[in-house]
This record gives structure tokens, C-alpha cells and sequence, in this order.
């Protein structure tokens, strides 16, 4: 972690986030693998704090197999009991099955286009929307982008991926640049 540097003010209030914050958010992805686990932790993070979910990441690796989503894609009720039981993920069946099938929707587009990676990036035409953002406040929710991502990902046969979700996923996998123009992280992705 750099310290002296301005970040985003969210990132601020704890460790674990300024980690997140300087290494990872908004750095462009294009592995299908992680795609897939930032795809599964935004949905397990639906009415909770990314802080909460940030907390129990590693769990949710060893939970679902580093987040391989063909393994995951072929769990069964066995599966389901064992990650209900499990204190270090967030026991919500909806979420857990969500999971499941979430990876056998993502298995599919991987087949369709190639990769996960191919198919996503296209909604940004293959790279990142730098936005301007002074404040905060000023950062959206959702966009015209995420709009058509959330509603073509529901079609394919995934769950929790509203427009929200899908544009804190475009956020965090460098879909999206949404660092403040002052925090040193706008500067080092912008180019």
C-alpha cells in the first residue's frame, strides 16, 4: 500500500479496502476465472458491504474451487449442504444457488464466444470507459451499458446480475474507470 497518495475517499476507511483499492479496482481483467469470482462475490454481495464480502474472499475461494466455473457448474445438493454449513461464505441459499447457476450460464457463453472475456468486454467495445468523476457523488450506479449487460446476462440464464450489480462488476474489472480524477490510481489505469 502507498501511503501519502490521494485515493477514492470509499477506499479510505479500512486495510483491506485500500489493498482492494490500490491493486485491483478498476484494473481492466480478462481472465474468464476471475471474471467469474468478481461476478459471484458482486452477486453474494447484494444488501451487504463489499468490506463484508471483501473479509470472507478467501473462503469463497477455497469454498468454490478458486472459482473455477466448470467445477462449480457441476455442483449438486451435496455441494449445496457443505457451502450451507460453511461459517466463511455468506449462507444465503439463493446466493449459493445463484452460484451454481451462474457458472453453468458462464460455461455456456464460454463456449458461444470463445471466452467470458470476449463476450463481456464487448460491451464497452473491447475497452474501458474512462469517465471525469470530482466527487463521489457524482459516480453512478448503473449505466447504459450495464442496463444492456445486466439484461442480456438475465436471457442467458444468470442470477442477481441487476444493472447495479452489473456495473459494480464493470467498475471493479476495469470496465469502468471510476477513480476520482485526483486519486493516483485514475492516472496510472488511464493510460
Amino acid at each position: 500500500m502507498k501511503s501519502g497518495l490521494r485515493r477514492c475517499e470509499w477506499s479510505e476507511s479500512d486495510p483491506l479496502y485500500i489493498r482492494y483499492h490500490d491493486t485491483e479496482w478498476g484494473v481492466p481483467l480478462h481472465e474468464d476465472r476471475k471474471l467469474f469470482e468478481f461476478l459471484t462475490l458482486e452477486g453474494a454481495q447484494a444488501g451487504l458491504s463489499w468490506l463484508t464480502i471483501l473479509k470472507r474472499r478467501r473462503e469463497y475461494r477455497k469454498a468454490f474451487e478458486n472459482f473455477d466455473p466448470e467445477t462449480v457448474s457441476g455442483y449438486g445438493q451435496d455441494d449445496i449442504t457443505r457451502l450451507m454449513a460453511n461459517k466463511g461464505i455468506i449462507r444465503n441459499r439463493l446466493k449459493i444457488n445463484s452460484t451454481i447457476s451462474n457458472a453453468k450460464a458462464f460455461v455456456k457463453v464460454q463456449k458461444e464466444y470463445g471466452s467470458f472475456d470476449n463476450y463481456i468486454w464487448d460491451f464497452v467495445n473491447g475497452k474501458p470507459i474512462i469517465n471525469r468523476w470530482l466527487r463521489m457523488g457524482q459516480v453512478p450506479s448503473r449505466s447504459k451499458e450495464s442496463d444492456l449487460l445486466s439484461a442480456d446476462l438475465r436471457r442467458k440464464g444468470f442470477n442477481f446480475v441487476g444493472t447495479i450489480i452489473c456495473y459494480s462488476h464493470m467498475q471493479a474489472t476495469g470496465m469502468v474507470n471510476d477513480h476520482l480524477i485526483h486519486c493516483f490510481r485514475y492516472r496510472d489505469l488511464r493510460g
